[in-house]
């Protein structure tokens, strides 16, 4: 089948025996794409590999034939974000996550929206915990695996002043008073819950309350097999300075 003026963001590029690449992107109308760019590693080619870096906006057309796709052209449509540090941190995550939990060939168009408003808020410095909450949010939905907010899994109103675990298979289920602390820390809060149902930004200690929930779930679909972002994440933060 050809492909052909199809759009996509570039999610990884590794070589591909001598003179090829293997590159991954998140393409507009046919999802996940394996897209193997041949000769692209010869001075004559500088441009095209050029276009092939992660974060970078393409147009392509390639002839599709099984599990891969042969590239024929692509050009970039903008400048990739230039990231460093956290953020570059935080870009890797966003496309280790795509790569690990969007099916090949299945269009996912709300998936492709995702991406392109979070590739856009970390190429302007929106603050990354928000961003990256969102960005979970929008992939669990995109996927067909999220779940309401602002009720929980019962159909009960999500109370501001309570905890909840997210169950990847009921969704928010309230903790009781008497849960330890190290349970209660591992929950989000109602308020938290309710502002990113609303796509509110909610303060410091409600946006944190929900990193590890929202871990939680993705490690449900992700398998036995975490995430290389999160290892290197835990390792930057055992290398920082203690104050």
């Amino acid at each position: 089948m050809r492909i052909e003026g199809e759009t996509g963001f570039v999610l990884h590029v590794r070589p591909w025996r001598e003179t090829s690449l293997l590159v991954e992107v998140l393409s507009a109308g046919h999802g996940r794409l394996g897209l193997v760019a041949r000769g692209v590693q010869s001075p004559k080619r500088q441009v095209l590999r050029a276009a092939l870096q992660p974060l970078q906006h393409i147009r392509f057309d390639a002839v599709l034939a099984g599990e891969l796709a042969q590239l024929r052209a692509a050009e970039a449509l903008d400048a990739a974000p230039q990231l460093a540090g956290e953020a570059l941190l935080a870009a890797f995550y966003l496309n280790e996550l795509v790569l690990r939990l969007a099916p090949r060939q299945d269009p996912l168009p709300e998936l492709d929206a995702a991406y392109a408003r979070t590739r856009e808020r970390l190429r302007v410095a929106e603050p990354l915990a928000w961003t990256l909450r969102r960005f979970e949010r929008d992939l669990l939905e995109a996927l067909g695996v999220g779940f309401e907010l602002h009720c929980d899994g019962d159909g009960e109103p999500i109370d501001p002043a309570a905890r909840y675990r997210l169950d990847p298979e009921h969704g928010p289920r309230r903790l009781l008073s008497d849960r330890g602390q190290a349970e209660r820390k591992a929950a989000a809060t109602g308020r938290a819950l309710l502002a990113l149902a609303a796509d509110q930004r909610p303060d410091a200690a409600d946006l944190a309350s929900l990193r590890l929930p929202l871990r939680a779930v993705l490690a449900h679909h992700l398998g036995a097999r975490g995430l290389k972002s999160w290892e290197m994440a835990a390792a930057l933060s055992r290398l920082a300075p203690r104050s």
